[in-house]
């Protein structure tokens, strides 16, 4: 891993893997994850990619600068880092947030992208949806990411898989507390002011939409919403998943994204 500062200014850890010369694919995390959280993609995607996964900012060991931040701020982040790597254009993935993130650069910079999977996110930000974000960030101010640890693991993980795998739910824990606080309310300001919906209809990307079918975070009925407006995407649930679907049941969310990106 490397840590490299970028255009912009900020300062992004990164790792790479893969054999040089390969096509390019970028992974991107979810909130209060860090890029550890596709280890159990990487062995089938580098058959075929040269990969870039990268810490958000404000989170893992990333740059945390004073937010709010907005999904500008995080698109910009993602072109200043192909920019960095000389990458021309890249397949893309991301879950929650990062998913989030891919939606904003497939409506804002098609021309450096390829196809995308964008797993478990929303695209538009309700009334309720803000609100939960308010009681979030006033957690957190008050009592630190201790206070939506479990909550978060519990929207992540079904309770079964939870309880079968103990310690990948320990680990997973230990990544959210190691979120720096103020960039994770930082990053839970973005996510309140989300407003990709109105745009979808725009996007000339190949897209799959990827949903957990227990996801309580971004729910089937609001991801298949996402992928109706998108013209010529395709939508897969993933049986038994939670909202990080990808850790939840990885062997059925490699499975359902292999064929898309032609493994």
């Amino acid at each position: 891993m490397a840590r490299v500062t970028l255009s912009n200014n900020i300062t992004l850890n990164c790792k790479v893997d893969g054999p040089e010369g390969s096509p390019w694919l970028v992974m991107s995390n979810s909130l209060g994850a860090d890029l550890s959280m596709w280890d159990n993609q990487i062995s089938m995607l580098t058959a075929k990619y040269r990969v870039l996964r990268y810490d958000a900012r404000g989170h893992g060991e990333s740059d945390a600068p004073t937010g709010p931040y907005s999904f500008d701020d995080l698109l910009e982040d993602v072109i200043a880092l192909l920019d960095h790597h000389k990458i021309k254009t890249a397949d893309w993935i991301g879950i929650s947030k990062g998913a989030m993130t891919g939606m904003g650069l497939a409506i804002n910079h098609p021309e450096r992208f390829g196809r995308m999977v964008l797993a478990d996110a929303r695209a538009v930000a309700t009334d309720g949806y803000k609100a939960m974000w308010d009681q979030r960030i006033e957690a957190v101010t008050s009592g630190g990411m201790e206070a939506i640890a479990d909550g978060s693991l519990g929207l992540w993980f079904t309770e079964g898989w939870r309880t079968a795998n103990p310690k990948a739910t320990a680990v997973a824990r230990m990544m959210i507390l190691g979120t720096d606080p103020q960039g994770y309310i930082a990053s839970c300001q973005a996510l309140r002011d989300l407003d990709y919906l109105k745009d979808l209809g725009s996007v000339s990307l190949p897209v799959l939409y990827v949903c957990g079918s227990e996801d309580k975070g971004a729910p089937p009925e609001d991801m298949q919403v996402v992928a109706k407006v998108t013209p010529g995407s395709s939508y897969v649930e993933i049986e038994g998943a939670a909202h990080i679907a990808n850790i939840n049941q990885a062997d059925i969310f490699n499975m359902a994204i292999a064929k898309f990106l032609g493994l």
